[in-house]
């Protein structure tokens, strides 16, 4: 008996690091869907009725689960896009331009070597998404190391020439005069990613889940993953120990772009078939929510964008069945975000007066976010 004491407070210690880090998330959903609650019933809908439907539609049918994980793949490597340059320190707003870029690279391989067999031609399409993303995000990237133009401002404004490439490019270089909206031709069925099962569910699912995994292995047991999580938590310490800040900086912003342009990728070869308008929906947005709060982490975004997939899908069924317009579920996305910063803010006060030293993160989303990119 006395020999199995000493292993208890072990235990306890870590039950307890576990319990301090999920309670946040909890009462941070709870806290959203009550404030969302509150405004469905001053609409005059029922949120049990509204919510039910949120929750449900995802695992209802076997349509529903497809749906939902085709939703993920985008959610999560747009998230992950935000996220590695964040661990940096470093914000990349331009993935919606990246997703475009790579998009954009895929279909013109897609269209032009159409003709090519499977193995030859869906890596080839992949990989040029993958440079088209990493090519746009890599302009940013330049700028801000040899001019020192600001990340934010920079991948801002090349979203916006993004959307006149798109527009050019489904309109004057490949354009599908039948389809009555900017679009391309199909790429051809070679360029098409496998599908397995019945709905049909495309095989990027995995192939985001692999560079899930390869990130996450990357930041905990790499060199470049040591240097990025340093140069986030202290870049003029990193600076004096002899890291290059400009280089992990630039090659973080850069991989972030990739990410996104694999992203475009795979939308144009397992979803749409082609390039077309508004390809990038809100994922910008969305993934930006995922990755803060995930707070950085590259292993918590897929749960995370799990969690906001299934929001998603059952946005337009809420819509259906409570009557509740589908843009709540965003309101509900942004509360959960505005919480778990907030019980960041009232952690770092109760520790304060505790007299205990901070634990990192604190009101601001990069401090918050940067140390968990270690976890």
């Amino acid at each position: 008996m006395t020999a199995a004491t000493p292993n208890r407070a072990p235990n306890r210690g870590a039950a307890g690091t576990v319990l301090r880090a999920v309670v946040p998330y909890l009462v941070a959903v709870a806290a959203a869907f009550v404030v969302a609650g509150v405004v469905v019933a001053l609409l005059g809908h029922n949120p049990f009725v509204a919510f039910r439907s949120v929750v449900t539609t995802s695992f209802a049918t076997s349509f529903g689960v497809v749906e939902t994980f085709i939703k993920w793949v985008p959610l999560t490597l747009m998230a992950l896009a935000f996220a590695i340059p964040l661990g940096a320190g470093r914000f990349n707003i331009g993935g919606e331009g990246q997703l475009i870029l790579g998009a954009t690279a895929a279909t013109a391989v897609g269209v032009t070597l159409s003709d090519l067999p499977t193995p030859v031609l869906l890596p080839l399409v992949l990989i040029a998404g993958i440079l088209g993303g990493g090519v746009w995000a890599g302009i940013a990237a330049w700028l801000m190391s040899r001019f020192r133009i600001n990340e934010i401002l920079s991948t801002v404004l090349l979203n916006f020439v993004s959307f006149q490439v798109l527009d050019y490019v489904a309109s004057e270089v490949w354009p599908d005069v039948g389809a009555g909206f900017p679009a391309t031709v199909k790429v051809g069925d070679g360029a098409m990613l496998p599908t397995v099962g019945r709905p049909a569910l495309h095989t990027g699912v995995f192939l985001a889940a692999l560079v899930v995994i390869v990130c996450a292995v990357l930041m905990r047991r790499s060199v470049p993953g040591f240097e990025l999580r340093a140069v986030g938590i202290n870049e003029r310490a990193s600076k004096v120990h002899g890291i290059r800040t400009s280089r992990v900086a630039v090659g973080a912003l850069t991989v972030g772009g990739m990410v996104a342009g694999l992203s475009g990728a795979i939308e144009v070869t397992g979803v749409h078939g082609n390039l077309l308008e508004g390809i990038q929906s809100n994922y910008l947005l969305l993934g930006i929510i995922i990755g803060l709060i995930a707070r950085g982490s590259v292993v918590l975004v897929p749960f995370v964008a799990f969690g906001i997939s299934i929001l998603e899908i059952g946005a337009s069924a809420m819509q259906r069945t409570a009557q509740v317009p589908a843009e709540l579920v965003l309101i509900v996305e942004g509360l959960i975000l505005l919480f778990l910063l907030l019980s960041d803010v009232l952690a770092a006060r109760w520790r304060r007066r505790r007299g205990a030293p901070p634990a990192g993160s604190v009101t601001a989303p990069v401090a918050t976010a940067v140390p968990e990119v270690a976890s």
